[in-house]
């Protein structure tokens, strides 16, 4: 305003002078910006779109996708279609998703009944280039794959020695599309199972430092029953008072037989999820404590259904693991 002010006061020459400065000035800042932005790093979304001699993978979930990522290296390029807090469970597919899934080389998914979503779920069966890791564990090692409530529980990639196994589909999928690589493949794949068959070792024994009578579970929703049986000593050990999928209703039935549990196993800590709303077990605190059984929810979430965001202590898959371990052990001390 000031500078503008000044111009009245030249003569008509000058001040037409003055504006074409302040006038090309603008125009030379909105170029400059301009190829600013043209010259940024492309997403990761438009390089995993450009072709450049790598394996384009898709994998509908963060658990997958980190395993997949470990496998193939340089050799690949991944993204994940279900990302951040999303509910993999009834996902359904957004704008640009249908591109994602035309152009993947290849496509794993969990299966089991995970990705049910119709419009998702329609495009992973029956798909020649689409790798259900579910249905091979469930070809592999019928008997580990649990069922509640007449439905299969998805929940797989919470027992790692179990979720090991998916290395050897994934290797054998990129060896198919890649062979002059399989030999690489197949070394990474070895490298990642006794990495996560460490992890699996490592925490049987932490878990099983914890006194039986702490060593009970109860969580948002019915994720954690792999995790109960491998870690715990037994699905017995682990309740939740919403079923396999988090977007069920909650009934005074469903608060009442968790309060019974609390009360005969003498449970004082309830988990929250990371991507699943704390109001059911916020009701279940309640409730107990007007019955006089105090109950607090754990400061820190489990991660069940999603891995946490980046730099964050779960943002991988191992990562992930580690901290539900470390969560339960302190809230059971």
């Amino acid at each position: 305003m000031k500078d503008f002010c000044k111009i009245q006061f030249l003569s008509p020459r000058k001040q037409i002078c003055v504006r074409m400065f302040f006038m090309l000035r603008s125009i030379f800042i909105l170029f400059f910006a301009f190829l600013c932005g043209c010259s940024s790093e492309p997403s990761k979304l438009d390089s995993w779109m450009t072709s450049n001699g790598k394996i384009k993978v898709l994998s509908t979930t963060a658990m997958i996708d980190d395993i997949v990522a470990r496998v193939g290296k340089e050799k690949i390029d991944t993204i994940t279609l279900v990302t951040g807090d999303i509910d993999p469970h009834s996902y359904e597919l957004l704008k640009g998703d249908d591109e994602k899934l035309q152009f993947a080389q290849v496509i794993f998914y969990n299966g089991l009944g995970l990705e049910h979503g119709a419009s998702l779920r329609s495009r992973l069966e029956n798909n020649p280039r689409a790798v259900s890791m579910g249905g091979f564990l469930q070809q592999k090692h019928p008997s580990s794959i649990l069922v509640r409530d007449n439905q299969i529980d998805p929940h797989i990639w919470l027992d790692v020695a179990l979720w090991a196994d998916i290395v050897d589909p994934i290797v054998e999928a990129l060896s198919k599309i890649d062979p002059s690589a399989s030999a690489e493949f197949q070394e990474n794949g070895q490298v990642v199972k006794e990495e996560m068959l460490a992890l699996h070792a490592q925490m049987m024994d932490q878990l099983a430092k914890v006194p039986d009578e702490k060593k009970y579970l109860v969580t948002s929703h019915d994720a954690f029953n792999y995790f109960s049986r491998r870690y715990l000593g037994g699905q017995d050990r682990f309740h939740a008072p919403e079923g396999l999928a988090p977007d069920g209703q909650l009934s005074s039935h469903d608060i009442q037989r968790i309060m019974d549990l609390l009360n005969r196993f003498r449970i004082t800590v309830l988990f929250p999820e990371s991507n699943v709303s704390k109001d059911s077990l916020k009701k279940i605190a309640a409730a107990s404590s007007e019955k006089g059984t105090p109950v607090k929810i754990v400061g820190e979430p489990l991660y069940a259904d999603a891995l946490g965001a980046p730099g964050s202590d779960a943002d991988n898959y191992f990562k992930m693991m580690n901290h539900n371990v470390r969560v339960m052990i302190d809230a059971w001390k």
